[in-house]
């Protein structure tokens, strides 16, 4: 006997509504999915944030009254700043306060911490923002580049140096273009410091060798993948086909592959970006960059928590919004999402 509707219970009622509604609209389920994940991935990144920060050894009071402070001192410190209440109801009022857009005040200078925060990030930003719109495009040429010269002269010295650029860590990469480009050239054309108070035309300038180190990271990894991608679609049987009707290399690659292989290029692209947001830490502390690296380098050698905190989850919410908006391009590259049966 087949089964009413009144006999079904109410939840799988609606899973089976949801079933149908991923069905008929597969693009804006998978991309609510990706918005649920990224921001279960936030609260857990927040949580992981303030209990590692809270499990580090040291104390705040401690290290601000110095060596000759006596516990009562520091026992006044800690009540002041509510070091004394439970990890649990701490955390709560943090997020509750994230969630207000107040992270709190400055331990250490008594400053309002999103007030720096957001004019650091501008400065974050501007240092990526400009080491990105060099690094794509250039990667994504190599990559074409390497793909056409396929085991040729091109391709093996792209890969060489790519190779090389891969194995030199960042600090070293800025060390060696200080040595070359500061201390070594008679003409000192670029300056190893970059200062908050420049106009943005002397900042573009000043901030030449950091972005050449970014550049430098990052380049190397976008161009192989590019060219992975490109090189695997090659091998397809409707390559071969567009091959043998005559069709030339470039447009091949340009009208035939590089649509199919948009899905992981702008994955490893974001990948990149969001570690040009995250990783600039090292170069803003080699070039001495005022950026939220130096901003939480600063506050984590005095033990400013709450700063550390705030630089913590800025830095996991950028990398988690740039892996989300791939994913969401990704599923737009889709033809098969796109353009369902």
């Amino acid at each position: 006997m087949s089964e009413t509707r009144s006999d079904i219970p109410a939840s799988l009622l609606a899973l089976r509504r949801l079933q149908a509604l991923r069905a008929r609209y597969p693009m804006s389920s998978r991309i609510l999915g990706r918005l649920g994940l990224s921001l279960l991935l936030l609260f857990a990144s927040s949580v992981l944030i303030f209990c590692g920060i809270e499990a580090l050894p040291g104390d705040f009071a401690s290290t601000y009254l110095g060596q000759a402070a006596t516990p009562q001192a520091v026992a006044n410190i800690r009540a002041e700043l509510g070091l004394d209440e439970p990890m649990v109801s701490r955390y709560l009022a943090w997020a509750g306060g994230i969630l207000q857009g107040d992270f709190g005040t400055s331990w250490a200078s008594g400053q309002v911490i999103a007030d720096q925060l957001w004019s650091r990030m501008g400065n974050s930003l501007l240092l990526a923002g400009c080491a990105a719109v060099i690094a794509v495009p250039l990667a994504v040429g190599l990559g074409l580049v390497a793909v056409l010269y396929r085991d040729r002269w091109p391709d093996k010295l792209i890969n060489m140096v790519s190779l090389a650029a891969v194995s030199l860590p960042e600090f070293f990469v800025a060390y060696l273009l200080i040595l070359w480009l500061v201390v070594q050239t008679p003409l000192a054309v670029f300056p190893a410091t970059v200062y908050d108070s420049m106009s943005l035309i002397e900042k573009l300038h000043t901030i030449a060798l950091p972005v050449a180190t970014l550049v430098l990271v990052v380049i190397a990894h976008m161009m192989r993948m590019t060219r992975a991608a490109i090189l695997s679609l090659l091998s397809q049987a409707y390559m071969e086909t567009a091959a043998l009707k005559g069709l030339g290399a470039w447009r091949i690659i340009l009208r035939h592959a590089m649509p199919n292989a948009l899905a992981p290029i702008i994955n490893v692209v974001a990948l990149n970006l969001a570690y040009l947001i995250v990783g600039v830490v090292v170069v803003e502390v080699v070039f001495v960059y005022p950026g939220m690296g130096q901003y939480m380098v600063d506050a984590v050698t005095v033990r400013d928590l709450p700063v550390v905190q705030g630089c913590g989850l800025v830095f996991a919410a950028i990398y988690i919004l740039l892996n989300m908006t791939a994913d969401i391009l990704s599923i737009f590259a889709n033809p098969r999402l796109r353009h369902p049966r």
